[in-house]
């Protein structure tokens, strides 16, 4: 294999005082004809090397055989049930109504793109159940139009309005109006931010945007992103509003009877989601003086925190989710990371029962619009797709409401399998949590091919979910670790805060010291460790392998940070400075030029194999970014590009989320390909 030539600029900058040199910037305009140019031929050397690998197609048919169908909670509304369903043939989930045994599908985004490039993003069914709102967005460029059908006859009833990146929408009573979040309307907002400028307005369907009533957000910072929720007789809106992805937001309550906004909770660090359910009462879910939250409620004539009254105080175990009924609250919360579902008056708070689980996974739960006196709990693990169960909270009975299609060949793969939970110590002594999936009686002193999984960032838990590439990696004879990083929500916020801005490298320590266990537990060895993340867990891997490339034979860094310099300046970049911090401040710069991995890069080491792989319709993380590191690896490393290869694989028409199973197939399939050749197949290191 022979690398691409890739100009190296002699382009240095004084920063706060650093020589901070950037010999690729050219690459962040992928544009140009240079960029093009060497994309294209790092697509045909990354083929080269994928395509060589003789089972990479009956790999890629296996894990086709390996996802099984989906099927979520229903949303109740009288005698209709609306549900996602994909059966294991489908490309993409499609949206049903069901009305005694009679199931229909109202949204199929394949029939309505055949070209796989359309994805669902969301779907709001009105208060009476006779229309339904979705937004759809194609390319993978995640900017949804809003569509209205009805139900019974399945046809759109008015043109589609484009709502933009971070898109909502609630109904009013009556069906003839919604409340939508939506960016300015195009030629207000000024070039280059089109992505912000988002607003809370009234919109009466069928209506010319132009005539939406502006609700809320006039004056509010750009990048506020807003969540809006109205109460079952629609006389309240929730409004929370949120710089970017702060740690922290307000939130509001609107009177739609007379326009008024009260204040629920304003200028704290602290976070608050909630509604006014069909009691008449505001629930309020936050970790305001509970870093590990709690849920409280209030008259919503006066919603502020001084007026408060807590329901379900705070304990150790974070609380993930809570659903009302008529006489209770259904509670999610997690013990080291696994899910505990319990049943609370919805007076007093005191506990009442508790709801078995299938297993160690985790959970969320949802109720009635109305009340009633059930709750569906969707329950995944690691061996266990997404299923979802009835809980009738009156009698207490727990059963099967629906499993995903295919979920019987599911469990047969993994019947083999076993999951074991363990903890490890990071560089300073904090106890970190994984999870690890083998087949049964895998040996511990044996060099097992295993990969080691982590994200860390943003609030995130890794809880146990099911996830087809992992079974079909154990079922290879692979071991597959997901480590749960500090900067995720796993301990509530404390644990999140101990890995974002200045403590990111917590993050990164508490990664490496997860490879360095599973190497002292006899799991494997650095010839045989590789280790994947994608987005934030992009940066993680990027971070790793930089820091410490002695440690992995092979990494898999997807739709990454890399450039934490100048990566306010693409994509959704400038909503992330609260997580990571401002490179125009001098203390700040000096968090992200420390552990920034494009700046990290030393000539003369070792590497390990990389496999980038980038989405060029994603508007979240620029692909400028994977470019530039693997032109930076290209150059600096010692190691033979025969062993230890560094690729950047790329896909256009598709983002950084959603996609078509045929596309998330082949990414799969190129990705086993390469980390089973880098762990089993290929020579050892130096």
């Amino acid at each position: 294999m022979r690398y691409p030539e890739a100009e190296r600029l002699d382009l240095v900058e004084d920063l706060h005082g650093h020589p901070v040199a950037d010999p690729y910037r050219w690459l962040e305009d992928a544009a140009s004809e240079q960029c093009e140019q060497w994309s294209k031929e790092q697509d045909a050397l990354v083929r080269s090397y994928l395509d060589a690998r003789a089972d990479r197609a009956a790999r890629a048919q296996r894990l086709r055989a390996l996802i099984p169908g989906t099927v979520s909670s229903p949303v109740v509304v009288g005698a209709r049930s609306f549900f996602l369903r994909r059966t294991p043939d489908q490309e993409m989930a499609v949206h049903c109504v069901q009305e005694g045994d009679d199931v229909r599908v109202l949204i199929d985004p394949v029939a309505i793109n055949p070209d796989l490039s359309t994805t669902l993003d969301g779907v709001a069914v009105s208060k009476e159940g006779d229309r339904v709102a979705y937004m759809l967005s194609h390319g993978g460029r995640e900017e949804s139009f809003l569509h209205v059908l009805d139900v019974a006859s399945g046809e759109d009833v008015a043109p589609p309005v484009m709502l933009g990146r971070g898109g909502e929408v609630t109904w009013l009573p009556g069906g003839d109006e919604v409340v939508v979040v939506r960016r300015l309307v195009d030629g207000v907002i000024p070039e280059g931010e089109e992505q912000f400028h988002r607003r809370v307005w009234r919109h009466r369907i069928g209506t010319d945007p132009t005539d939406d009533v502006l609700l809320f957000g006039e004056g509010r910072d750009k990048t506020t992103y807003y969540g809006v929720g109205t109460s079952p007789d629609g006389r309240w809106l929730f409004v929370t509003a949120a710089l970017g992805t702060a740690p922290r937001n307000d939130a509001y309550l609107i009177d739609m009877s007379s326009g008024s906004v009260a204040t629920v909770l304003e200028d704290e660090d602290a976070l608050a989601y909630g509604g006014v359910a069909f009691d008449g009462r505001l629930y309020v879910w936050t970790n305001l003086d509970a870093p590990k939250y709690r849920l409280c409620t209030a008259d919503p004539q006066a919603p502020g925190a001084a007026d408060w009254r807590e329901l379900l105080p705070e304990t150790d175990d974070p609380l993930e989710d809570f659903a009302v009924t008529e006489d209770a609250v259904v509670a999610v919360r997690v013990h080291d990371v696994v899910a505990h579902v319990t049943v609370h008056d919805k007076e007093t708070g005191e506990a009442r029962a508790d709801v078995p689980l299938p297993g160690l996974g985790g959970a969320t739960v949802s109720g009635r619009r109305d009340g009633g006196h059930e709750v569906w709990i969707t329950y995944t693990d690691f061996l266990t797709p997404p299923t979802v169960f009835h809980y009738d909270v009156g009698s207490a009975h727990f059963s099967l409401w629906a499993a995903p299609p295919g979920a019987d060949a599911a469990a047969e793969t993994t019947a083999g399998m076993r999951v074991t939970q363990s903890f490890f110590e990071s560089k300073d002594g904090t106890r970190i949590p994984v999870f690890v999936v083998a087949a049964e009686g895998v040996s511990l002193d044996a060099a097992n091919p295993t990969v080691l999984y982590g994200y860390g960032g943003f609030n995130v838990s890794m809880s146990p979910w099911y996830t087809p590439a992992i079974v079909g990696w154990v079922e290879r004879g692979g071991v597959y670790a997901v480590a749960n990083l500090r900067g995720g929500s796993e301990y509530g916020e404390a644990w999140h805060r101990a890995g974002m801005r200045e403590a990111k490298q917590n993050v990164f320590d508490d990664f490496i010291a997860g490879a360095e266990w599973l190497i002292a537990s006899g799991y494997t060895t650095s010839d045989r460790l590789a280790i994947a993340g994608g987005s934030n867990g992009g940066l993680l891997v990027g971070a790793a392998l930089t820091q410490r490339p002695d440690l992995f034979r092979a990494v898999q860094c997807s739709a990454p940070l890399l450039d934490m310099i100048r990566y306010e300046l693409f994509g959704l970049g400038q909503t992330w400075n609260d997580e990571y911090g401002r490179a125009d401040d001098a203390v700040e710069f000096e968090w992200l030029y420390s552990y920034s991995p494009y700046h990290r890069v030393r000539e003369g080491t070792a590497y390990p194999a990389v496999l980038f792989t980038v989405f060029e319709g994603d508007t979240r993380v620029d692909p400028l970014h994977a470019r530039k590191l693997c032109a930076a690896l290209q150059h600096a490393t010692t190691a033979d590009p025969d062993d230890r290869p560094v690729l950047i694989r790329r896909e256009t028409a598709v983002g950084h989320g959603a996609r078509a199973i045929s596309r998330t197939v082949d990414l799969q399939a190129d990705v086993e390909a390469f980390l089973h050749h880098q762990l089993t197949g290929a020579t050892p290191l130096p």
